[in-house]
C-alpha cells in the first residue's frame, strides 16, 4: 500500500484531500512524493509566515528535543521565560501571558477569563467572524455551515454586522463581558475592519465595562504588514489571541493579557502541554527570526506590489481584490473550487475563504519572482473560461 491508500484506510474522514502527498518544503516552496515543486500560497492556513524548514526554528527544535520536551507550567522553565518575555513585548498593556496549543484554545480561555473577570455570561461576536470549532470558540462563529450540527451551543452569544458600530452599541449591555472581532476576517472572506468601528468597539466596551477581545491567530506576527494587525489602527484590547505562526510551526496557542482582566487564581484554567519547553523553543526562534527579518515590512512592501498586480488583471469574472499586507481575497462572481484546481495543477496551492473568494496566505518570505510567477499563473486561470466553474 502507498501513501494515499494506508492514509484514506486510517483518515477519520473529516478532512476533503487533495490526491498530492506534501513531504518536504523550503521557504514558499513545497515538493510532494513525486518531486513536482509548489508555490505555496496557503501556508498551513497561515502556519507558515517564516516560509518551510526555516533553519533558526529548525535548529531551536533540534537542540531542545535532545535536552527537555515537555515541562508543565507547575515548574518554572528557561524556554518558557524567553517565549513569554518577548511575547509579553509585542504590546505594552497586554503582558501576561498565557499560553496553549492553539488558536481555538486560545479564544475558549480567552471566553472563560472574560466571564471570570466580569461576573457576565455574555459575548459579542461579529457575522462573518471564525474563530475556532471547540464549543466556545464556534458560538462566537458565524458560519451555520460551522455551527449547525452541534447546536445547541453555548448560550450568552450573539452576533452583529461587521463595520457597523451602532449595531455593535445597541447589542453591548450590563451583561456582556467581552466582544471578539477580528482586525480582518480571514475565513469570512478577508473583511479587513473599518478603523472607526474598531475605535468605537473600545471605547463602547470601556464605556459598558465588557473586555474588547481581538482574534489575531491569521493576523498576527507580520501577515498583515506589521507584527499585530491591531497597530494599523492603534488599538490596545484587553485581550489578544495569537496562534499559528507564533511557534513557527509547532502548535501554539497565546492570550496576551491586559489589567483590566482580573479574578485570577491558581486552578481556574489550564493546559498539560501548554507552554512546554519545544514549543517555546520554536516560538523564541520564531518571533526573534521574524523581528530580525523584518517579515512585517516584507509583508507590506510585497503585499502592495501584488495587490496592485492582481488588481490589474483583466478578468470579468474578479468582483474585487481586497486585503491587507500578505493576507489578500480575491473575490469573484463564481465558485472559486475549480478555480483553486486549476491552480493547483499549474503549481500554486491557495485555499478558499467561503465559495467565491481566493484566499492567498503565502510565506512572508516569498520572493518577487515567486509572487510573479504566481500572477501569471491566476492571470491565466482568470482569464480563461473553465469548463464546470458555476455561477455563485
Amino acid at each position: 500500500m502507498d501513501i494515499f491508500e494506508i492514509e484514506a484506510a486510517h483518515s477519520s474522514g473529516i478532512y476533503t484531500k487533495h490526491p498530492i502527498a506534501l513531504i518536504r518544503g523550503e521557504g514558499a516552496r513545497l515538493w510532494d512524493s513525486t518531486g513536482r515543486e509548489y508555490i505555496d500560497c496557503m501556508a498551513g492556513h497561515g502556519v507558515a509566515n517564516l516560509g518551510h524548514a526555516h533553519p533558526a526554528v529548525a535548529a531551536a527544535i533540534a537542540a531542545q528535543a535532545q535536552r527537555l520536551i515537555t515541562c508543565h507550567e507547575a515548574f518554572y522553565n528557561d524556554q518558557r521565560t524567553a517565549a513569554m518575555q518577548l511575547l509579553a513585548s509585542l504590546r505594552p498593556g497586554l503582558e501576561r501571558v498565557f499560553l496553549c496549543n492553539s488558536g481555538t484554545e486560545a479564544l475558549e480561555a480567552a471566553i472563560k477569563f472574560a466571564r471570570l473577570s466580569t461576573g457576565r455570561p455574555g459575548i459579542v461576536a461579529a457575522m462573518r467572524g471564525f474563530h475556532g470549532r471547540t464549543l466556545g470558540a464556534l458560538s462566537a462563529t458565524w458560519n451555520k455551515h460551522y455551527r449547525e450540527p452541534f447546536e445547541p451551543l453555548v448560550p450568552g452569544f450573539q452576533h452583529v454586522p461587521f463595520n457597523n458600530p451602532e449595531a455593535l452599541d445597541a447589542a453591548v449591555n450590563d451583561d456582556t463581558a467581552a466582544v471578539v472581532l477580528e482586525v480582518v476576517q480571514g475565513e469570512g472572506g478577508v473583511h479587513v475592519a473599518d478603523g472607526a468601528f474598531l475605535k468605537a468597539a473600545q471605547e463602547i466596551c470601556r464605556q459598558r465595562g465588557a473586555l474588547l477581545v481581538i482574534d489575531e491567530v491569521q493576523t498576527g506576527l507580520g501577515r498583515t504588514g506589521k507584527m499585530l494587525a491591531i497597530e494599523h489602527f492603534d488599538l490596545t484590547p484587553d485581550m489578544l489571541c495569537l496562534a499559528k505562526s507564533v511557534a513557527g510551526g509547532l502548535p501554539m496557542g497565546v492570550v496576551l493579557i491586559g489589567r483590566a482582566v482580573t479574578n485570577f487564581a491558581p486552578g481556574v484554567h489550564g493546559s498539560t502541554f501548554g507552554g512546554n519547553p519545544l514549543a517555546c523553543a520554536a516560538a523564541a526562534a520564531a518571533l526573534r527570526a521574524i523581528l530580525d527579518e523584518g517579515l512585517p515590512r516584507q509583508a507590506a512592501e510585497k503585499g502592495a506590489y501584488w495587490m496592485e498586480r492582481l488588481r490589474a488583471i483583466p478578468s470579468p469574472l474578479v468582483r474585487e481584490v481586497r486585503g491587507l499586507g500578505l493576507m489578500i481575497g480575491i473575490e469573484l462572481k463564481r465558485k472559486v473550487a475549480p478555480y483553486l484546481e486549476s491552480m493547483l495543477e499549474q503549481g500554486v496551492i491557495a485555499l478558499p475563504a467561503g465559495l467565491t473568494v481566493i484566499r492567498l496566505l503565502p510565506p512572508l518570505v516569498i520572493t518577487y519572482p515567486q509572487l510573479d510567477r504566481v500572477l501569471e499563473i491566476l492571470h491565466a486561470v482568470l482569464t480563461q473560461p473553465l469548463p464546470g466553474a458555476d455561477e455563485a
